[in-house]
This record gives C-alpha cells, sequence and structure tokens, in this order.
C-alpha cells in the first residue's frame, strides 16, 4: 500500500506544487539575495548562526517541504521529485526536520484538492494544513486586506508571517501554527515574505459559466464553481496561468538579483507596529493583483477557464514590469524585519 502511493504522489506532483507555489526556486533565490544584501551586521550574523546557510539559499525550503507526503498508514515522508530537488540539496540531510514540521501542521485545518487518477476518476486528496500557509484568495474587486472577506483564514499566509515573526522574537508559536523554533521560524519567514508579494497569492479572480467575475463577498460564501485556485485553473496560451506569474522577470536569472538592489533600497521602511506588516503588505499586493488580470477575457473549459489578452505580448512585458517591483519590495521587506528584530 505504501509503495502503491509513494508512486501516486510522484506522478501528482508536480500540480500539488503548483497549486500553492509562488515565485519558483529562482523567484525565490533572488528575493532572499536582495535581502542578503540589506542586512545589518547583527542580522546577518544572527541569519548564519540560525540557518547555516545565508537568505538566498534558505528561501525554497518552505517549498521543498511540499515534497513529505503523508502516506496511507498516517507516517510522513520526504519524496524526492527530481523536477523539484536541485533547490532543495542544501536541505538533504533535514528531511526528519521536514517531516516533523508537516506532521505538527497537518491537521489544523482540512485542505482538500479534487484529483482526478489515472482512469479519469476524480476524489479529494487531503493536501496539509501547512500547504495553507502560502496564500489568500481575497476577490480582486477589494482594495484591502481584511480578516472578514472571503478567501481569508487563521492559517493563511498573513497569519503564517506574523507566526513566524512571533516566534524570532523569542515568543511562543500563536496557534494554529506549530513552529518548533528560531530557525523553522526564519525558513518559514524567508519563503512567505517572498509568496506575500506574488499578486495571484493574495488576490484571486472568481468566475462564473460564461467567465464573468462574480464577488464572493456579495454572498458572504464561495461557490466552488467559480474557485480558480490562485490561477491555477487558467489556461494561458495552454500553460498554467499561475505557474506564469510564479516564474522571475523574462531572462532573469537568479544572477541579475542585484540588478534590484536600487529598486529594494527605495522601499520605505514601514513605521507601525511589526505584527501589523504582514497586512499591510497584503493589502499592498491586493492594489497589484488586478493588474495581472488587467484586459483579459475569460472562456470557460470543462475543467478550467481560458484566458486570452488583446496583445499578448504588452501584457507579458507589464508582468515583468511588475514581478521586479513585487521581488525587489519583498526582498527589502524580508530584510526590513530582520534588521527591526536584529538591529
Amino acid at each position: 500500500m505504501r509503495r502503491r502511493f509513494a508512486v501516486l504522489v510522484c506522478a501528482k506532483l508536480l500540480l500539488i506544487s503548483h497549486q500553492a507555489l509562488a515565485w519558483n526556486a529562482n523567484g525565490h533565490q533572488i528575493v532572499g539575495a536582495i535581502a542578503d544584501e540589506m542586512l545589518t551586521g547583527n542580522a546577518k550574523q544572527q541569519v548564519a548562526t540560525i540557518l547555516n546557510v545565508n537568505l538566498r539559499t534558505a528561501g525554497p525550503w518552505l517549498d521543498c517541504v511540499k515534497s513529505v507526503h503523508r502516506f496511507a498508514d498516517g507516517t510522513f515522508h520526504y519524496v524526492v521529485e527530481p523536477a523539484f530537488e536541485e533547490p532543495c540539496k542544501p536541505f538533504a540531510s533535514a528531511h526528519p526536520v521536514m517531516q516533523q514540521y508537516v506532521k505538527r501542521n497537518f491537521f489544523q485545518c482540512s485542505y482538500l484538492s479534487k484529483r482526478k487518477d489515472d482512469d479519469g476518476k476524480e476524489y479529494q486528496e487531503e493536501m496539509g494544513c501547512h500547504n495553507t500557509h502560502h496564500f489568500d484568495d481575497v476577490a480582486i474587486q477589494r482594495d484591502h486586506f481584511d480578516r472578514n472577506f472571503q478567501g481569508t483564514n487563521d492559517h493563511d499566509i498573513v497569519a503564517a508571517i506574523t507566526a513566524a515573526m512571533a516566534v524570532l522574537l523569542e515568543r511562543p508559536s500563536p496557534p494554529p501554527f506549530k513552529i518548533a523554533d528560531k530557525r523553522e521560524a526564519l525558513f518559514v519567514l524567508a519563503h512567505l515574505v517572498g509568496d506575500l508579494h506574488q499578486p495571484l497569492h493574495v488576490g484571486a479572480v472568481y468566475l462564473d459559466k460564461d467567465g464573468k467575475l462574480v464577488d464572493p463577498d456579495v454572498t458572504h460564501t464561495i461557490d466552488p464553481a467559480t474557485e480558480t485556485v490562485g490561477g491555477n485553473a487558467i489556461r494561458d496560451t495552454g500553460k498554467n496561468f499561475h505557474g506564469d506569474w510564479d516564474a522571475p522577470p523574462t531572462g532573469f536569472k537568479v544572477e541579475d538579483a542585484l540588478d534590484l538592489l536600487p529598486l529594494a533600497k527605495a522601499v520605505p521602511l514601514d513605521n507601525a507596529a511589526l505584527e501589523e506588516w504582514s497586512t499591510a503588505w497584503a493589502t499592498d499586493t491586493l492594489k497589484v493583483a488586478p493588474q495581472a488580470f488587467a484586459g483579459a477575457n475569460f472562456v470557460k473549459n470543462p475543467d478550467d477557464w481560458a484566458i486570452m489578452f488583446a496583445d499578448h505580448a504588452a501584457y507579458v512585458q507589464k508582468g515583468d514590469e511588475i514581478k521586479r517591483q513585487q521581488m525587489a519590495k519583498a526582498g527589502a521587506r524580508l530584510a526590513h524585519i530582520l534588521n527591526r528584530i536584529w538591529p
């Protein structure tokens, strides 16, 4: 039974990982590299002591955790998937730590995802509550983040960032999160601050059968038939629309990260209480999110929606500009947090 389950997990890992992946591994390394450059001397020393790697290396850790799966016998194991493993190699000796992290944070909520087996039969797969820490799904009609809006919850990305900061401040891990120590907290933070700035990880579109926007906050409930799963149920010229937004700007490599440093250094320092920062930044990203759908038309397919733009090349060019701005913000704000904690 375990062997059969492991085979199924490997077959579905690509789809599962895309569901909650913001910026791909290169994107998270770019964000981390910017933050590394902006740390105070004390903060840089604290990061090195706690993680034994820099933030550039640490950035993908929480996506590597997605390779941990719950097997049919209730145990948790790391399943190596070559397509995702390269940025995870620095953490090869830490698979038991990842397994314990998933086990501790798996059951606080039920996160079901619709799947099809090899015969085309649909079933619901339990993804684990830890995967919900990466995102919110606030309708793009909203212009600010509010916990009363549909698509938010107490185990979302905004709450997860605040929880990780609490542990770094030597406070208890607030429920429902179970973050064991500063090392886990810093790995979580290094990843999720990047996620928070990917527009499709905060803002979402809800669509009817005619491809028209619907507003879940009018009815105060989400109709599952209208969910686009953070853009994963949208196809752009046959490709996963969410995946397009996970990628760095066209042709932009990790080695180019510091080209964004001038933009990052221009990001103003937030003077509010540290605990308010993730909410404020979610609002900032939510204001950007409509631009990811600007000028789009949607057509309903049997299992998803197709998205179309009048001038696709111009749309990609604008998207690349947004990605640069958002990555620069993410790197700067990750550094701002750590510099505030360890001035």
